[in-house]
């Protein structure tokens, strides 16, 4: 998901400035500003969009073998939560690092070149672990340094990526898009689960890499039609790094409503998080991986659901009180799916957790994506990735640790720890939603949309 908030364990998943940043938009017909200022018509490339997602769509669902496979590794190896955590956190952590001069370069430079540079090459890392594999078990550190150097090219794909449908694409298509960026993310816990849940009981995790290394081609080849297709749009003035960095600080901190949007998002990325790291380690307490892939099916369907409804329908209003309503309902999820060891409840919560995220998701791009020049976008998307995603950092390194605290101090199974760890993390993000709908700042945001 591809979004400033997201679920991503290895590569892409939501992610955008004072008054003075925003463009107004003629009712008719769309503008928006390019290099030097100058001010020319934006038509859509709907199909080319389209082209870039199918890529996408399917370069989603081989991360998701690949995260689903060494998620029942790692546990298997260590039966320990923060071990887990650790190497999520390892993939995260580059891709969070690098998000903001990523997106400096995907404003100085040819997004679509970028796109494909990150995505190819982030194959490497992955191969590095099929590679250890083949010559025996690989080591926790050495699946770490794999994830790690995967993570660093894709750093490059993420705010080149989100700037791109910008360049395809009219303002009216942007909530459908969300909708349809949401669905490829939706993939990963749709598909990828049942799939490799299927295949490791007929192979092992080896294969599972050699097909998500294989998925990587799509994307390139995607990028590199859409890159033939789109003149390349060059600054008259090519600004410095640092200079482009201040330019994006000063659209993302400038509007007070952005600002708290981000802030907020921070926390709630930080409580998504702690359900991501846990809710293989709660599962896999009682069943196997393949009751883990269909139960992470049956969840991931509501992300489907919800997606799909998007991609067709769109928001058309109500974007504030919207996000607010689906964090909630995320919260309660959260809680639901920890209260009980048994799959049937927890896939009836996980399916209502998922389908808020696709809500919240298309709200939060929307609301920050359209008061923002495109012109700033791409460093934009770098900065709001690193702040607001900051909470999965959090998450990553404390949430295991907590698990395997809690079931040490109570002297209960792992899963059971990392379950009262998600209820208690569910109960704050459905606070925090509920405090987010208070700020006329945040409130107002979408007033200015409409001008």
């Amino acid at each position: 998901m591809s979004s400033i908030i997201s679920c991503s364990y290895f590569r892409h998943t939501i992610k955008e400035p004072p008054s003075s940043f925003i463009l107004q938009f003629n009712t008719d017909r769309q503008t928006v500003y390019r290099g030097g200022g100058k001010l020319m018509n934006k038509q859509s490339n709907f199909p080319k969009f389209m082209l870039l997602w199918a890529g996408e769509l399917i370069s989603a669902v081989g991360g998701g073998l690949t995260s689903f496979g060494l998620g029942v590794y790692v546990f298997q190896q260590t039966g320990s939560a923060a071990s887990m955590a650790l190497v999520t956190l390892l993939a995260f952590l580059p891709t969070l690092l690098l998000s903001v001069p990523a997106g400096v370069l995907a404003d100085q430079y040819d997004r679509r070149l970028l796109m494909m540079l990150g995505d190819g090459c982030s194959a490497l890392g992955i191969l590095y672990i099929l590679l250890c594999m083949m010559r025996g078990e690989a080591a926790l550190w050495q699946i770490c340094i794999g994830v790690f150097i995967s993570s660093t090219f894709s750093a490059l794909l993420e705010p080149s990526y989100r700037a791109t449908v910008t360049d395809l694409l009219t303002k009216a298509e942007y909530s459908k898009a969300s909708g349809l960026v949401s669905l490829a993310g939706s993939t990963r816990y749709l598909i990828s689960p049942v799939l490799a849940g299927a295949l490791l009981a007929v192979s092992d995790i080896k294969l599972l890499l050699i097909i998500d290394i294989c998925t990587f081609f799509p994307t390139v080849f995607a990028a590199a039609l859409v890159r033939k297709g789109i003149a390349r749009k060059v600054a008259e003035r090519q600004d410095s790094f640092l200079y482009s960095l201040r330019q994006g600080w000063k659209a993302v901190t400038g509007n007070h409503g952005i600002l708290i949007l981000i802030t907020v998002s921070a926390a709630l990325t930080c409580f998504m998080g702690t359900f991501q790291i846990l809710a293989q380690p709660l599962i896999l307490d009682f069943a196997d991986s393949t009751t883990l892939g269909i139960g992470e099916t049956v969840c991931a369907s509501g992300m489907l659901a919800s997606s799909l409804f998007l991609g067709a329908k769109g928001i058309q209003q109500g974007y504030v009180k919207k996000l607010c309503l689906s964090l909630l309902a995320a919260g309660v999820g959260m809680v639901g799916f920890g209260l009980w060891e048994n799959i049937y409840p927890i896939c009836l919560f996980g399916f209502i957790f998922f389908a808020t995220l696709p809500v919240a998701n298309n709200c939060l791009d929307y609301l920050v994506r359209v008061n923002i020049p495109d012109e700033l976008q791409g460093r934009a998307w770098g900065l709001i990735g690193f702040l607001s995603q900051s909470g999965y950092v959090v998450a990553y390194g404390a949430a295991g640790v907590i698990a395997d605290g809690i079931a040490a101090r109570l002297q209960i199974s792992v899963g059971r720890g990392a379950a009262w760890a998600i209820i208690a993390a569910g109960v704050l993000l459905g606070l925090t939603a509920a405090v987010l709908y208070l700020p006329k700042s945040v409130r107002g945001l979408e007033k200015e949309t409409l001008c």
